[in-house]
Parts: C-alpha cells; sequence; structure tokens
C-alpha cells in the first residue's frame, strides 16, 4: 500500500514589500488647497520684513537711510555694519553672557517643571486642586508686574551684578509646569503600577519611565524656555550694570551712534541677535512641532 506524501507547498513569489499595503495619497481638497495657500501667504508676510532687514544691514548707513526705499543699493552691499558692531560692542562675551545663562534657566526650569507636573500629575495631597488654580493664575500675569519685588529680593539676597540674579528669576514657569502635567496625564497609569509591583521607588519610575516617555514634550519646553531666556532684555537690563555681566540683547543695546540713528548698524545688530535662535530652530523644529503636537491642549 502506497503511503502518501506530504508535499509543502510553493514558496511564495510575493515580496515583504509587496505584503505591506500602501497608503491612499491625500487628495488635494479645495479646503487644503485654501490652506497652503493661507500658509505661503502668511510665510511671505513673515519672510519680506526678515529679507528687507538682511538687505538693510548690508547697506552703507547713507544707503540705508536715504528716503528711497530700494532693495538694491546703489553702493552696492557691503558688511561694514556688521565690522563696526564687532568694533564697538564685545559680541563674543555678550554672546557666551546669553549663552550659559539661557542654558542654565533652561536645565533649571526643566527640572523644576518636571517634578511638579510630576506630583501634581499622579500624587493626590491636600491642597493640590488650589495649587493647580495658582498655577493656571499665574500664568495671565504679565512678568513686568514682578519686576520691582524681584528687585527687592534679588537685593535683598546681595545677587544683584550677578548671574544668579538674571537666572533665577525666570526659573518658574507656570505655562510649562500645566503643559507638561497635561503631557503627564496622558501616560497610563499601568506603566508605573507594573513597576510598583517590581518594587520600583517614586523616583525612579519617574526617571526611567516618565522622562524617557516625554521626550518629545520635554525637548520642546527647553527650546521655548531657552528661547524666552535669550530674548529677554528688560529684566537682565534691571539686573546688572557690569559690563562684563551684559547680555547679547542689553549689550547690543549700548552700541550707540553721535550720529544719530544708524539703520544699517540697528540691523546688523537685530540679525546677530537673532541668528543663534534662527539655528536652534534649524535643528529642532522637527522636536518643537512634535513636542507641541502631543502636549494635549486640544481636549482644555
Amino acid at each position: 500500500m502506497a503511503t502518501p506524501t506530504l508535499t509543502r507547498p510553493a514558496p511564495s513569489t510575493t515580496t515583504g514589500n509587496s505584503l505591506k499595503l500602501r497608503q491612499p495619497r491625500k487628495k488635494l481638497t479645495v479646503g487644503r488647497s485654501a490652506a497652503i495657500v493661507v500658509a505661503a501667504f502668511i510665510a511671505v508676510l513673515w519672510l519680506i520684513p526678515f529679507a528687507w532687514a538682511t538687505a538693510t544691514a548690508f547697506k552703507t548707513e547713507t544707503d540705508a537711510a536715504a528716503p528711497d526705499v530700494t532693495w538694491l543699493p546703489p553702493s552696492g552691499f557691503t558688511p561694514e555694519a556688521f565690522v563696526k558692531v564687532f568694533q564697538d560692542g564685545n559680541i563674543p562675551l555678550w554672546t557666551w553672557n546669553s549663552l550659559y545663562t539661557s542654558a542654565a534657566i533652561t536645565a533649571i526650569t526643566l527640572v523644576i517643571s518636571a517634578l511638579v507636573a510630576y506630583a501634581l500629575s499622579r500624587i493626590d495631597f491636600k491642597g493640590k486642586k488650589v495649587l493647580m488654580t495658582v498655577i493656571i493664575a499665574s500664568i495671565i500675569i504679565p512678568p513686568p508686574v514682578l519686576i520691582i519685588p524681584l528687585f527687592y529680593q534679588m537685593l535683598a539676597l546681595n545677587l544683584i551684578d550677578t548671574s544668579w540674579a538674571i537666572i533665577l528669576p525666570q526659573v518658574i514657569h507656570p505655562a510649562m509646569v500645566f503643559v507638561l502635567k497635561k503631557f503627564f496625564d496622558q501616560i497610563p497609569r499601568e506603566l508605573e503600577e507594573a513597576a510598583v509591583m517590581d518594587g520600583a521607588s517614586r523616583l525612579r519610575i519617574f526617571t526611567q519611565i516618565i522622562l524617557p516617555l516625554s521626550r518629545p514634550i520635554l525637548a520642546a519646553v527647553a527650546i521655548f524656555v531657552f528661547i524666552g531666556a535669550w530674548n529677554n532684555f528688560l529684566w537682565p537690563f534691571i539686573a546688572t550694570n557690569d559690563g562684563n555681566l551684559l547680555t547679547l540683547p542689553v549689550g547690543l543695546q549700548t552700541i550707540k551712534s553721535a550720529y544719530g540713528i544708524q539703520y544699517a548698524q540697528n540691523m546688523a545688530s537685530a540679525l546677530l541677535a537673532a541668528l543663534p535662535l534662527i539655528v536652534v530652530f534649524l535643528f529642532f523644529q522637527r522636536q518643537i512641532i512634535k513636542g507641541v503636537a502631543t502636549t494635549g491642549l486640544a481636549g482644555t
């Protein structure tokens, strides 16, 4: 009696790539087309002033102050405005002061804001709702209102004309606490419950579970805080009188001319102050967009 033989099915010639479902292309609807046109229009509106500032910065002072508005100066483009700014001011020192104070503000703000947000999101304690209400209410307080109390506080602590006078008053950001709290609320509690069953402490859960899952929002918060600290002019201007502690926005304002307004130099100074922020945005724009998209503010 013949025994039946088992035969293997012929191998499929379909490749792995062909098994993947093809995602349908998004159709260009009327609404999407209108959104693209509006976005392009807004982008052009933003780029025109920036292009005009760049063109003015590379003009001579005579061409920049001429009554006739022209994109192409009669004398041609020249970098003499930038050379003059570097000659009259200590740009490397001011840039370094802005860099390390902004970095310190960003680091301290991240630590404080993340700890407070985690406590508000995961820990039940007496007065939690009151504290959350105070944090939300403090977001609407204009920062200039706090300048006089902060100045007297720094004066009492003998911190005026020090780097700490610039750093410490800027490390409290209620808005960043609120954003991080909303993000932590979206992290499943089951992950923490499993870690607790394995014997993990609250600090270990925070550092090894919550923070790694929060990298996008932490990056976005860090970038926003850094940009705000870098652009801050009023408080560093009030807190320091020492020329060696001036930040870049404050230092550039000390470059004045006895011949009136120097338009080319002013535009050159503005571009120098904005250049680091442009570089930061170009390198971290994905983190900014991803962080904003995952903050969870849509349901608030």
